[in-house]
């Protein structure tokens, strides 16, 4: 899906996925727009059928309950939909960054479009940054991503980068709010989610706090086969479980990288650390784990199996170091 290529845009460093063209820092939401491949709207029109009465001639007739959603730009459909469904534009995901920008110095950093233009996002960096152990360096960033097929409400996610291999985690933490989501049967309120967002951004210094506590926790080596095992395997290890796993590449990949083959593995934060558990899923799911194409992995990674997986290594870290 190489053609997907052209509807991502970027500035400085080659983004994690590595898909997009690059901008200059500092361009106008309009330049963002052409670039990453969302100067287009979303079109509705009812649901029309063609009907073969009995007693004449073929009639068009229309289904007022559901509705087509296609692109200006290609007529291209995008989805079938109920009459209620609130959309959301493309360029509405950009404009939300408009006064962030401005006001707060906020950083446009990666925007585009996936499946042909179901799904589009934009990542914005917020400022914020943590220094660990070892000049492990996680800065803070801001996503906002839709869809026009239903897949996926209007999500706000505040979201960490780990700079030395590029890796994604959400804030997200039991108990605290994390996402803000905004099901497509209400209409989006910009500047609702920005009020609701102050309370998760706000978060930072809780969540940074605790990825500290995971750079501390050292891990036993059965700790870290344990903690693998039930990340990607739902089970705990028993002697007669070390091989034939259903997740048997996975489980050798990711005790690879966290034996020292991981970017950034060797960094003291990391090393022989709750910390270095958790990076390693990271750094598995956004750069090792199968997938059709680029855009399937920034996919999953970001809304999908990937992103729940991270999750799911967050909260047994989080355990482990409790």
């Amino acid at each position: 899906m190489a053609h997907l290529v052209e509807q991502m845009a970027y500035v400085g460093a080659t983004p994690w996925h590595a898909l997009g063209h690059q901008l200059p820092p500092k361009q106008p939401l309009e330049v963002w727009a052409q670039q990453a491949g969302m100067d287009w709207t979303i079109r509705e029109t009812p649901v029309r059928y063609l009907a073969q009465p009995e007693d004449g001639g073929p009639a068009i007739m229309a289904f007022d309950e559901q509705k087509v959603l296609y692109r200006s730009d290609t007529n291209a459909p995008l989805s079938v939909v109920s009459g209620r469904y609130q959309v959301v534009q493309p360029k509405e995901v950009l404009e939300f960054y408009r006064d962030l920008s401005e006001i707060s110095g906020f950083e446009l950093e990666t925007a585009g479009v996936l499946k042909a233009g179901k799904k589009f996002w934009a990542l914005a960096r917020t400022g914020k940054e943590t220094t660990l152990k070892g000049n492990d360096v996680v800065k803070g960033y801001l996503l906002l991503a839709t869809s026009c097929d239903g897949t996926l409400a209007t999500t706000a996610t505040p979201t960490t980068v780990r700079v030395v291999c590029n890796n994604t985690l959400s804030i997200a933490l039991n108990g605290a709010v994390g996402a803000i989501k905004v099901p497509h049967s209400t209409s989006f309120d910009a500047q609702a989610v920005k009020r609701q967002l102050g309370i998760a951004v706000s978060q930072w210094d809780s969540f940074m706090y605790r990825m500290k506590t995971l750079s501390e926790c050292k891990v036993k080596s059965h700790e870290a086969l344990n903690y693998f095992l039930k990340v990607l395997c739902h089970q705990d290890a028993t002697p007669d479980q070390s091989t034939g796993l259903s997740n048997e590449r996975a489980l050798k990949k990711v005790l690879a990288m966290y034996e020292g083959h991981g970017r950034g593995a060797e960094l003291s934060a990391a090393k022989g650390t709750a910390w270095g558990l958790l990076c390693s899923i990271t750094e598995f799911v956004d750069h090792e784990r199968r997938a059709r194409s680029q855009e399937y992995r920034l996919d999953s990674a970001w809304f999908g199996q990937g992103a729940n997986l991270k999750q799911r290594a967050l909260d047994h870290a989080l355990q482990l170091a409790s």
